[in-house]
């Protein structure tokens, strides 16, 4: 067992004392956030090699895999509980009811 030279040592506690405020947690909950994205990307995605030569398609590679992973990621979310309102009705389906003629549910119904 060693002990560090006394300056790393008052370096060591300055920075685990900065370490409990506040401040320095928010900043490093937006940081762990960005290095986990960035560790799905290399570990889980297998970005550290392209596929393909050329910085164009690379950087497809790289947008398109973006897609995939936010496409993913809004998958796993739960269903939002609470009712959508509805949507005001439209002039004409104002005219509709004002005339007091049936309108469908669907208008996509009306041939069949």
């Amino acid at each position: 067992m060693g002990f560090p030279p006394r300056e790393l040592r008052a370096v060591q506690l300055r920075v685990r004392t900065e370490q409990q405020t506040p401040e320095w947690k928010t900043h490093d909950t937006v940081r762990s956030g960005v290095e986990g994205t960035v560790n799905e990307f290399a570990h889980g995605q297998g970005m550290r090699r392209c596929r393909y030569r050329g910085q164009g398609k690379a950087h497809i590679q790289h947008v398109l895999t973006a897609i995939a992973v936010n496409i993913e990621r809004l998958s796993g979310l739960p269903p939002t509980k609470e009712a959508r309102t509805p949507r005001r009705p439209t002039a004409f389906q104002n005219y509709l009811d004002q005339r007091e003629i049936p309108r469908p549910k669907s208008w996509r119904t009306l041939g069949s």
